[in-house]
Order: C-alpha cells, then sequence, then structure tokens
C-alpha cells in the first residue's frame, strides 16, 4: 500500500489552516473562563502531569464527545461561547484533531504551537492528576 499523503504532509495541511497560538499567548488567558484548555494526549501519557485546569479528551474519542448525536457527547463541548484550545505532545496531533473540530463545524477552537513539551519547557502551570482529581473535588 502507497501512502499518498504522510503525517508531516497532513499536518503541515492542518497548521496552514488551523488558529495556532503560543505558550505566552495561552498563559495570558489561563484564568479566563470562556476558555477551556483540553488535552488530547493518550490517557498513557498524562502520567508526566498536564495544563493545569486542562480537560482531558482523548484524541480517538474526541469527535464522539463533541457530536451532540454521538452515544459519547460530552455537553461541555456544546458551549459556543468558550474557546476550545487543544494541545498534545508535539502539537502535531491537536493540529489534526483541531482541523478535525474545524472540519465538524466548530469555530472556537484552536491549538498549542509545540503541545505540552513546549508548555512545560516555558514554565506553562502544571498538575498530576492527583491534583487536577482533587481540585475539581474541592469545587463540588
Amino acid at each position: 500500500m502507497a501512502i499518498t499523503a504522510g503525517y508531516e504532509q497532513l499536518v503541515a495541511q492542518a497548521m496552514a489552516v488551523v488558529k495556532t497560538y503560543s505558550v505566552p499567548q495561552v498563559l495570558a488567558r489561563l484564568a479566563d473562563p470562556m476558555v477551556q484548555i483540553v488535552d488530547v494526549r493518550d490517557v498513557r501519557e498524562l502520567s508526566e502531569g498536564t495544563v493545569l485546569g486542562a480537560l482531558h479528551a482523548p484524541r480517538c474519542m474526541l469527535e464522539f464527545w463533541v457530536d451532540p448525536a454521538s452515544p459519547y457527547f460530552k455537553p461541555v463541548f456544546a458551549d459556543e461561547s468558550k474557546e476550545f484550545i487543544l494541545f498534545c505532545g508535539l502539537g502535531w496531533r491537536s493540529a489534526l484533531a483541531t482541523k478535525t473540530l474545524q472540519d465538524m463545524g466548530m469555530r472556537n477552537v484552536a491549538h498549542i504551537e509545540g503541545g505540552y513539551t513546549e508548555w512545560v519547557r516555558q514554565g506553562g502551570p502544571t498538575e498530576t492528576l492527583e491534583q487536577q482529581k482533587a481540585r475539581r473535588k474541592s469545587r463540588t
């Protein structure tokens, strides 16, 4: 089987049409209640930690969680007043995921350039899964 469009080409095509924020741009909006950071990494990657306040929506389920017609729909994604800013490990999967959500009709979606790797490199706030669970529990 010949691959007619490799991952590099697909990522480049996605990057050309999606909104991309730098880490400092996202840091400036981190406390904005109209922004939801979304971690699209695989659950096995979460042991490294995640962006403070991020919602985990694995890449493999994202389309199903976003589509109201899906039995897996998550209502958080129906809030059109929010901007959903996605990230992955390096920014490749989040670019593809952002493009897919745009293809589904979402316009309130972007991703973080360089992903979690760049976030950590630039000193962005992170939390462990245990810290995230405790923070969410304290809100209820």
